[in-house]
């Protein structure tokens, strides 16, 4: 199983294009993902638990009243599900091959039996078959605003199996519950039914009713790469991450009300910044226009360009400064209105980038003494002020 996954947290300041980055460049020009059913979004938050990311059983009340349990799979169950499938779909049809191969060489030497091959006829056939490739489609889990809820709440157990080891697959297995493992056995599309004491159960996978060997032989595909030692089974509720479950995360590194994300958390995770510069952002938004008041103003990525040169030059009064600049996707729009600029841009730059000294803005909008205390948003966003607040970042020069 070739796949290699990427396990990474991209982080930045707001608008840089993480999200575009995971979308547009590593989903399908490294994963080489295109089929979006290989694709499980999520996003994080303050009430986001280890049952949203896991799975739960909740109540669920027909028309007549009655209240039934039904177990719902959450994000990183769907993903490992998918992930699971996809291993035992390429082990089908790896096996198909293999038997279609093989079909096809006896014919080709005019034998019917393996039994009456000769030692070099074997050795033909064993090359053959290692030319055929295993190789099952990757799935990747994206976790939008991975700070914004508790990491370590959240994976829970899942945790240890972040350590991965050369291969791909984690490190050390976890066990989980009987009721996530049946979750997690209909995530993937097998099915069981006891029918009774005589007849015993019925199998079920992909709709297809199958044999109790047929069931187990697909159940055990799935860790079927990995040597004896290493291998576990899912009928035992113990599960690993294989080589074709990515995880991709994104964070803003400017949010304030975030949860603390440990080291030991950390050091699991490949990290990229996103700097506003990558990507060819700058080109990529370029038809981008700026219009206040239905008044063509000035190119959006100028606007940007200007707008960070003038947050940087207050790096000493400015915290974290790396982080209060802006992406060229911090407003993603072709035309950016004014109410765009005020609505998103400006709130950020007053309640972010200067929340705790105005003197910056008054400056900048040349403001006379009996003007010089900025005190509201409301006035921050009056009609002239925004209109020369946009043309003074337009014409700032650093000096």
């Amino acid at each position: 199983m070739p796949n290699s996954p990427i396990q990474k947290i991209l982080f930045g300041s707001p608008g840089t294009g993480k999200s575009y980055r995971v979308e547009n460049i590593i989903i399908p020009d490294e994963l080489k993902i295109t089929d979006q059913s290989n694709i499980i979004p999520t996003v994080f938050h303050p009430e986001y638990t280890y049952g949203d990311f896991m799975g739960k059983l909740m109540p669920l009340t027909d028309d007549s009243g009655k209240v039934e349990y039904k177990y719902y799979s959450g994000h990183f169950l769907k993903a490992l599900a998918k992930a699971y499938k996809n291993i035992i779909i390429s082990c089908i049809k790896y096996e198909k091959d293999k038997k279609e191969v093989t079909e096809e060489y006896k014919q080709e030497i005019g034998k019917t039996r393996q039994e009456d091959f000769s030692i070099e006829e074997r050795s033909t056939l064993k090359q053959k078959h290692s030319k055929i490739i295993k190789q099952p489609e990757n799935v990747v889990l994206v976790i939008d605003e991975i700070n914004r809820g508790n990491s370590a709440a959240i994976f829970g157990t899942v945790f240890q199996l972040l350590d991965r080891n050369k291969n791909g697959w984690s490190q050390y297995p976890i066990t989980i519950s009987d009721l996530e493992k049946t979750g997690l056995l209909q995530a993937i599309s097998f099915k069981q039914y006891f029918l009774s004491k005589d007849k015993g159960y019925s199998f079920e996978y992909d709709g297809d009713s199958c044999k109790e060997e047929t069931y187990n032989k697909y159940l055990d595909y799935i860790f079927s790469d990995l040597s004896e030692e290493k291998r576990v089974r899912l009928q035992e509720c113990k599960i690993k991450l294989p080589p074709n479950l990515s995880f991709l995360a994104t964070m803003n590194t400017s949010d304030n009300s975030i949860y603390f994300m440990d080291s030991a958390f950390k050091r699991r995770w490949d990290w990229e910044f996103v700097n506003i510069e990558d990507d060819n952002q700058r080109n990529v938004v370029s038809s981008k226009r700026v219009k206040l008041y239905n008044n063509d103003t000035c190119a959006w990525n100028d606007f940007v360009d200007k707008l960070n040169e003038f947050i940087r030059s207050h790096y000493k009064t400015v915290r974290k400064i790396e982080d209060k600049q802006i992406g060229y996707f911090f407003i993603n729009e072709e035309i950016i209105t004014e109410e765009h600029i005020k609505n998103k841009l400006m709130f950020f730059i007053w309640d972010s980038v200067f929340s705790n000294n105005r003197k910056p803005l008054t400056k900048l909008l040349g403001m006379t003494e009996r003007e010089r205390d900025l005190v509201t948003f409301g006035q921050f966003t009056q009609k002239d002020v925004v209109q020369k607040f946009v043309k003074k970042v337009i014409d700032f020069v650093n000096v």
